[in-house]
């Protein structure tokens, strides 16, 4: 079984000193530059899907107005307009994965990697602040 790991991100908290938060480095398609763009996601078990900044949109080469249907979402921040874009090609390590992403109208947020056609498609552990990204290579055709 092939595994890719992640340590955790360990950020100042007012409430308890230190939070670690788990997170990948998950590569974006852009059209915009014909070739990979890195992001540093917020794996998100609670996500439904993954969830970018608006201004990320640019930098892939996508058209909010032409290319996405937009939808409400709703969170803790509250309800807010998303932009899905439903076929973006996204990479962890070697595994590749075409996937739904939204975009939320606004900036202030972390990219998170949510469950539609990318978490749900690995074993994922998050253990010893490490995030374990794991999959059977034997079984290739039926990943996982």
């Amino acid at each position: 079984m092939a595994t890719l790991r992640f340590p955790f991100d360990k950020s100042p908290s007012e409430i308890f000193g230190y939070v670690y938060r788990p997170i990948a480095k998950v590569d974006f398609w852009s059209r915009k530059i014909n070739g990979w763009v890195e992001v540093i996601m917020i794996v998100d078990t609670g996500a439904d899907y993954t969830l970018l900044p608006c201004f990320y949109a640019m930098d892939l080469g996508i058209d909010l107005k032409k290319e996405c249907n937009a939808h409400w979402t709703g969170g803790i921040g509250g309800r807010k307009k998303v932009y899905l874009f439903r076929e973006e090609r996204v990479r962890i390590g070697k595994w590749e994965r075409i996937v739904p992403v939204g975009f939320l109208d606004r900036d202030d947020i972390p990219p998170l990697l949510g469950r539609q056609g990318f978490l749900e498609t690995f074993k994922v552990t998050l253990v010893n602040h490490c995030t374990l990204f794991s999959i059977n290579e034997v079984n290739r055709e039926g990943e996982p």
